[in-house]
């Protein structure tokens, strides 16, 4: 017995330092994530502030018909997926040719600005980005309009009130913002790359161009696989700050910029219906749930070595 007590000690006095260390991210992950899944139920309530969690009455699935008897549903749910769709492409693509990029470079004080560089966009919030998009973008004195389109000697644009612009600006500022914060993942599975497979490559008269295709690119599927089922997670969500700040948060363009989130958030700013937003935001869940095991799962059947559990 006083053994297995000396033992227990042992244990605890080398993970305990450990524990510390990692408490403030438990912490965090039980207060953000955990514990707002108690109110889950709200969901399936029509809540009301006087009454509470508790004795608000239940109404059933009447909060998610909030989402699908509107005229918006099918538009909102198109855009949040397609929007997602390229972002997890586009997005996985350049941050791996920046990453490339970086890895060819070296260890220099070059490759350090441009990571800084790169990074310095993400470490923005949306709210400056979103002006920093007006100055160039506003009809009375955005750059674009009054310098690059006069000196072309194109007619002005009024890009808050084109739909058919937006899909191609919200796509080049999340890159812009996010790429650089993305490759950083790759570049780190890179510098875990065996060097001597370079060199033997090297010596069999390989070219750059073929290392990367031969080595780097089929040395990051392992990575690229868990990033991007990590992604399809988040499908049916979308960054509030990009689809609500960005647009400036204008009508016109609600048909290419309208979002799940952003829909809910519009509606609870004119209904103030929790319920209703508690249901939108189960039902991302779920949906998100179901396909990341549906993506496991073929991933797990093609090649099981990649799969994410």
């Amino acid at each position: 017995m006083t053994k297995r007590k000396g033992k227990a000690k042992i244990k605890y006095a080398k993970s305990g330092p450990l524990l510390l260390i990692a408490a403030p991210g438990l912490i965090y992950l039980l207060i953000n994530n955990y514990i707002p899944m108690f109110g889950i139920f709200i969901a399936f309530k029509s809540f009301s502030y006087k009454k509470g969690i508790f004795q608000s009455p239940w109404c059933g699935f009447k909060n998610f018909e909030f989402l699908f008897k509107t005229k918006d549903a099918f538009i909102m749910t198109r855009n949040t997926l397609l929007y997602n769709l390229a972002f997890i492409v586009l997005g996985t693509v350049l941050a791996i040719f920046i990453a490339v990029l970086l890895n060819t470079l070296g260890e220099s004080i070059r490759t350090k600005f441009f990571q800084s560089s790169l990074l310095l966009p993400n470490l923005m919030s949306w709210v400056i980005i979103a002006y920093m998009v007006y100055a160039f973008l506003n009809s009375d004195s955005g750059f674009v309009d009054k310098t690059i389109l006069k000196a072309l000697g194109a007619s002005p644009v009024a890009w808050y009130m084109e739909k058919k612009y937006w899909p191609f600006i919200l796509i080049f500022v999340y890159l812009w913002k996010n790429a650089g914060y993305m490759s950083i993942i790759y570049l780190a599975a890179i510098a875990g790359i065996d060097k001597s497979v370079y060199e033997s490559a090297s010596l069999d008269g390989a070219t750059k161009a073929q290392q990367v295709f031969r080595i780097t690119l089929p040395m990051l599927k392992p990575t690229v696989v868990i990033m991007t089922l990590m992604a399809v997670g988040r499908i049916f969500f979308s960054d509030f700050g990009l689809f609500y700040q960005v647009p400036m948060d204008s009508g016109a363009i609600y048909e290419t910029t309208q979002t799940i989130d952003t829909y809910v958030y519009r509606g609870l700013m004119k209904l103030n219906d929790v319920g209703m937003s508690s249901a939108a935001g189960l039902f991302q869940s779920i949906l998100g749930f179901i396909i990341v095991i549906t993506a496991n799962a073929i991933v797990r059947h093609v090649d099981s070595d990649n799969a994410l559990f």
